[in-house]
């Protein structure tokens, strides 16, 4: 029995060593990776602060899973953690980005927060190294947003000085809103200029008024055309979607004709676009329409207009063919003026040459 008991011990403890090995040779096969980190800044004062309030956390839509834990289960979760976050930071070579989120909700009364992005790229030329973009989305004036709300908007745009304004759609709930809305935001000035495209409500209502009024107030429309930033001797392409809703007139982007070697942004009212239709030669794609969610519940959205669901709700992501898009939580809202956990946004975007 001694014996029998003696050998039956021996084959667990060969099973045991066995699989703590290949365990061990699991990990020590998984590429080294880094993090992206959020921090979260706060503004307590008209200006903008220049102090850094609270931690650098993860990206809490990737770790919700996560559970505390003590010892080396939870050094574990940490690795994978890691692993995961570092998969959305770089999809290929030359690319990488992190951000930061800046609280300003007691400053301006139309935004809760200022999304910062830093977007390293091998193909930003040299004079746009540091080129600060703006990109707000989804007004709907007047639901949520008023005109308290839209002159804070504009008092904080120009407090951000960036080098260009992109707007992407949804700006009304009224054609009588049309005229005071863009006149408010053409009070944005930018050394670049600003540039739009359209939103299903735009071209459901007013698109005439819509059209005529950023044409009045030197707003740039860009349905499916490309236009150029200079500085210097150096560009950047801004390319914009017509009615990304009916792909068969527009299932062909914009991108697709242009070089590899530029540095091209892709400006697109809804993330699907993105998804839906091939975006050749776009290095940034910039949408909206989600709303975040508008209303979420630990980050799930119960209703999201998208047909890809809650994958392209909001922030950083990647279409299937690995291009980062940006898509901004908007600022007004639609059905109800309401928003719950998906704060209205300003996004920031500074451009980086990689080196």
């Amino acid at each position: 029995m001694n014996k029998k008991f003696f050998y039956i011990s021996i084959l667990l403890l060969l099973m045991l060593l066995s699989s703590c090995k290949s365990k061990r040779n699991l990990v020590s096969s998984l590429p080294s990776l880094e993090v992206v980190a959020d921090s979260v800044l706060r503004a307590d004062t008209v200006g903008l602060p220049v102090s850094l309030v609270g931690v650098l956390t993860f990206d809490q839509s990737d770790l919700r899973d996560i559970r505390r834990m003590s010892g080396r289960s939870a050094r574990s979760s940490r690795s994978l953690a890691k692993l995961k976050i570092r998969k959305k930071e770089i999809v290929k070579r030359g690319t990488q980005i992190t951000f930061t989120t800046l609280d300003v909700s007691s400053s301006y009364k139309g935004v809760k927060r200022v999304r910062m992005y830093d977007f390293t790229h091998r193909d930003v030329p040299e004079a746009f190294d540091s080129c600060r973009i703006a990109f707000i989305s989804d007004l709907h004036y007047k639901s949520l947003l008023k005109e308290e709300g839209l002159a804070d908007l504009v008092r904080l745009l120009s407090f951000l000085h960036a080098d260009v304004l992109l707007m992407g759609g949804d700006y009304h709930e009224g054609c009588q809103y049309v005229a005071p809305l863009m006149a408010a935001l053409a009070q944005v000035k930018t050394p670049l200029g600003t540039y739009a495209v359209l939103g299903n409500n735009d071209y459901e209502a007013c698109y005439s008024e819509v059209v005529n009024e950023m044409k009045r107030r030197g707003i740039r429309l860009l349905e499916h055309k490309v236009d150029t930033l200079k500085r210097d001797k150096d560009r950047i392409l801004v390319a914009g979607v017509r009615n990304p809703f009916d792909l068969k007139q527009n299932g062909q982007s914009p991108t697709l004709a242009l070089s590899p070697d530029d540095f091209v942004i892709l400006l697109t009212h809804t993330p699907d676009y993105a998804e839906d239709v091939p975006v050749t030669h776009a290095d940034l794609i910039l949408a909206g329409h989600t709303h975040g969610g508008q209303v979420t519940l630990f980050g799930y959205a119960p209703v999201v207009p998208s047909r890809y669901g809650q994958r392209f709700l909001t922030g950083l992501k990647y279409n299937s063919a690995h291009i980062p898009m940006i898509v901004t939580n908007g600022i007004g809202t639609s059905q109800h003026a309401i928003r719950l956990f998906a704060p209205a946004e300003v996004v920031m975007i500074t451009l980086h040459r990689l080196r």
